[in-house]
C-alpha cells in the first residue's frame, strides 16, 4: 500500500513561520520535511494558498447532466504524484437544497445552481489540503445532494444531480482514478448526506482490491421535532424529494420499507452502507439549530434569536432542549456504531462542517476528544491503525471547539 504524507499548510491573513513537518495521516513515521522530495511546483505552494482551476464537464450535456439552469458541471482537480499518483480524496461539495420553484429559481441564477456564477479558482483548504493525494472537489449545482432526476419545464429548471455524479465519477475515472490504490469519498453539509447516498456507488466503481472508504462531514441531518413541535426539516425534504424525483435514486434497502422523505435522512440510511463510513458531527450542529430546531419560522416571538446566534446566549431550558437533540443523535447511530468497520467523531461542539477549515481539520488547537484531533481520527480510521468511535461528554465539558457565533 503506497505511502501517504501529508503537509500541513497554516492558511489565514499571515502565513505563520511554524509550519507542520507532517500530517498524521501519514503512514510513515519520523520523517522530517527534508526528506520529501518536492517538485518544484508543490514546493512554491508551500508558502502560499494553494488555488486550483475549474474544470468543466464538456461531454456531460450529452448524457443531459447539467446544473438546474442547463449550464455544463464541474470540478476542481489538483494532481498527485509520487507516492500519492494514485491515490484519490473526493469531496462533494455542500450548500443546502432548493425544495420549491421559488428557491430553485432563485439558486439557479447563483454558483449553487449554474456554473456561469463558479469560482474559476478555489482555495483547497482543511481536508483538501492533501500533501500528494489527487484531490477533487465536485461543485454543487443541482440543489438535491446529487441525488434528483427530473425537470421542470415551465420554470427552466433541471434537476440533474444524479446524472452529474454518475458523469463527473466516469470522467475522472478516464483521467486515471481508475487506477487508484486507495480512496476516499468525503463530503460537507448537503455534500455530506451526499456521500452517505453515493457511498456504495463510488465504492462499486473500483477494484475489490483498491482501499475504498467514506467520510461525511456534518451530513448526519435529523428528523427532528422544533420549538414549535412541527418537523421544519422534514417538511423541506419532503419538497426537495418530491420536485426533484430522487425516490428512483434512494438506497433501495430503505425505500422498500420507509417513505422516500424518510429514506432522504441520513439516520435512516447510515446502518445500511455496506463501505466504511466514518460520521464526523458536532452534536450541536449550528446549521440544524438554526434551520431546522429553532428556525425564525418556528420562533414567531424571537425567544430563541439569541440563543439561535450565539450558544452563550442559551437560557437552561434551551440548553436542555439541545441536550435532547444531542440525545436524538447518539440513538439515531447505536445500530451504525455496532460495526467494526464503521468510524465516529461526535464533539460537543456548536459548529457546522470541520473538515473545511485548517483551524478545525489540523493545528495546534483543533478540537480534541481522547488526545485526537480530527485529522489523525479520521486517518487511524482509514488506515485500520486504530478503531475510532469517539463521542465527547455533553456541553459544556469541551474547550477546545471552534464554537461558531453569528451575532
Amino acid at each position: 500500500m503506497a505511502k501517504l504524507f501529508w503537509f500541513v499548510i497554516t492558511i489565514g491573513l499571515v502565513f505563520t513561520n511554524s509550519i507542520y513537518a507532517m500530517y498524521p495521516f501519514n503512514q510513515a513515521q519520523n520523517l522530517s520535511f527534508m526528506d520529501l522530495d518536492l517538485e518544484e511546483e508543490e514546493a512554491h505552494e508551500l508558502g502560499n494558498l494553494l488555488l486550483v482551476g475549474l474544470t468543466l464537464i464538456h461531454n456531460a450535456a450529452a448524457k443531459g447532466a447539467v446544473c438546474l439552469d442547463g449550464t455544463l458541471p464541474g470540478y476542481h482537480l489538483h494532481r498527485g504524484y509520487g507516492s500519492g499518483a494514485n491515490s484519490w480524496l473526493v469531496n462533494l461539495e455542500g450548500g443546502g437544497w432548493c425544495n420549491n420553484v421559488r428557491t430553485c429559481v432563485y439558486r439557479k441564477k447563483t454558483r449553487r445552481g449554474s456554473s456561469l456564477f463558479m469560482e474559476k479558482e478555489i482555495p483547497f483548504t482543511g481536508i483538501l489540503n492533501f500533501f500528494n493525494w489527487n484531490r477533487v472537489k465536485l461543485r454543487y449545482c443541482d440543489g438535491g445532494s446529487f441525488a434528483g432526476d427530473g425537470e421542470d419545464q415551465a420554470a427552466q429548471l433541471q434537476f440533474r444531480g444524479q446524472r452529474i455524479w454518475a458523469a463527473a465519477m466516469e470522467d475522472l475515472m478516464t483521467k486515471g482514478m481508475r487506477f487508484a490504490d486507495q480512496a476516499l469519498l468525503s463530503g460537507c453539509s448537503a455534500g455530506g448526506l451526499a456521500t452517505i447516498i453515493h457511498c456504495d456507488e463510488f465504492r462499486g466503481l473500483f477494484p475489490r482490491t483498491t482501499r475504498v472508504k467514506c467520510l461525511s462531514d456534518a451530513g448526519l441531518f435529523l428528523d427532528s421535532i422544533d420549538i414549535s413541535g412541527e418537523r421544519t426539516l422534514r417538511n423541506m425534504y419532503n419538497g426537495v424529494v418530491g420536485m426533484q424525483g430522487t425516490q428512483k435514486n434512494l438506497p433501495r434497502i430503505c425505500t422498500n420499507h420507509l417513505d422516500p422523505t424518510s429514506c432522504f435522512f441520513p439516520q435512516n440510511l447510515i446502518a445500511s452502507v455496506r463501505t466504511p463510513l466514518f460520521l464526523l458531527n458536532t452534536a450541536y450542529d449550528s446549521w440544524q439549530i438554526q434551520s431546522s430546531l429553532a428556525p425564525p419560522s418556528a420562533d414567531p416571538h424571537g425567544y430563541w434569536h439569541d440563543c439561535r446566534l450565539n450558544h452563550a446566549k442559551c437560557t437552561r431550558p434551551q440548553i436542555q432542549f439541545l441536550q435532547g437533540f444531542r440525545n436524538h443523535m447518539l440513538n439515531s447511530i447505536k445500530d451504525f456504531s455496532r460495526s467494526n468497520k464503521n468510524g465516529l467523531f461526535i464533539n460537543s461542539c456548536f459548529a457546522h462542517c470541520q473538515t473545511e477549515r485548517q483551524d478545525t481539520w489540523f493545528s495546534d488547537n483543533s478540537p480534541v476528544i481522547e488526545n485526537k484531533v480530527i485529522a489523525l481520527a479520521v486517518g487511524d480510521w482509514f488506515f485500520d491503525r486504530a478503531g475510532v468511535k469517539v463521542i465527547d461528554c455533553p456541553y459544556p465539558c469541551d474547550n477546545s471547539c471552534h464554537n461558531l457565533v453569528f451575532g
